[in-house]
Formats: structure tokens, sequence, C-alpha cells
């Protein structure tokens, strides 16, 4: 499968793109692609379309993340330490792929492709939040693989 053109897919149909990084993941999570997308419904656009926050792409990882390496019980330190490092990993990597995780600052910045967005390449894309989008998913799986 490919989750890359997946969540490209997605966006197209108009998903924010928190939705579409998730519902790739649909497979792994074991959750219908619907049920992500109601999960980070309100995620996109920087949170609510405000462009304030964390990027979508970047919070639909986060997602992914936490319920394929749930911490579910409090005193369950490992657990945490484990999910809590998973999670700096993706979003550093996401940075230093964009130089920002802010929704805002990356619409300014108007990332394009490059040699560190290799899906983005393949996939031919130029829209931004396309590139974002699918980089996150790539960085996501790699992550994953090496966290197996």
């Amino acid at each position: 499968m490919d989750r890359c053109a997946l969540a490209h897919q997605y966006h197209q149909q108009g998903y924010s793109c928190a939705q579409s990084v998730a519902g790739a993941f649909a497979d792994l999570t074991g959750w219908e692609p619907e049920q992500l997308f109601a999960a980070v419904g309100s995620f996109g656009g920087g949170v609510g379309g405000s462009h304030e926050e964390l990027c979508g792409a970047v919070s639909g990882g986060l997602l992914v993340l936490g319920l394929l390496f749930p911490h579910t019980q409090g005193e369950d330190r490992d657990g945490k330490r484990q999910i809590y490092g998973l999670a700096k990993q993706f979003r550093q990597r996401f940075f230093e792929t964009f130089g920002h995780t802010r929704c805002g600052d990356l619409l300014r910045a108007r990332c394009g492709v490059s040699e560190k967005t290799t899906a983005a390449a393949r996939l031919g894309l130029t829209a931004y939040c396309d590139i974002m989008v699918v980089t996150a998913v790539e960085l996501l799986e790699a992550l994953l693989r090496e966290a197996a």
C-alpha cells in the first residue's frame, strides 16, 4: 500500500492535513478511516483552521502514534516515556525537514519539494500542504519501521 498516495488522495477529496495523514494509517490502527477523520477533525489548519498552532499533518501523525503505542495506565512510566519519545522524534524530523511545525509559519515559508521530501517528488506534488501531508506520512512510516 502506498500510504503517501492514499494521504494525498484524501487531501484532494477535501479532508484536512490531519485527517489525511491519520486516515492513511487506518490499516495499522484498527480504526476505520472515518473514525480517524472524526478523531482529528478539529486539528486541521493549525487547530480549527486558525493557522495559529501545530501543523495538522503533524497532529494526524501524533494521533497515529498514540493509537499504536498507547499509554493507558497512569503508573506506566515506561509507556509514557516511549510515546513521548516517539512523538518528540516525529515532530523533530518534521521540523528538520521544513524548518517549522506551526501551520502559519509553514504556509508563510512556502515549503517546496527538496531532497528531504522524496514522496512528494515521486508523486509530482507542488502545493505546500500536499507536500507536508505526504512527507509527514513518509516520516511516520520510517519512524514506525525503526520502532518495530
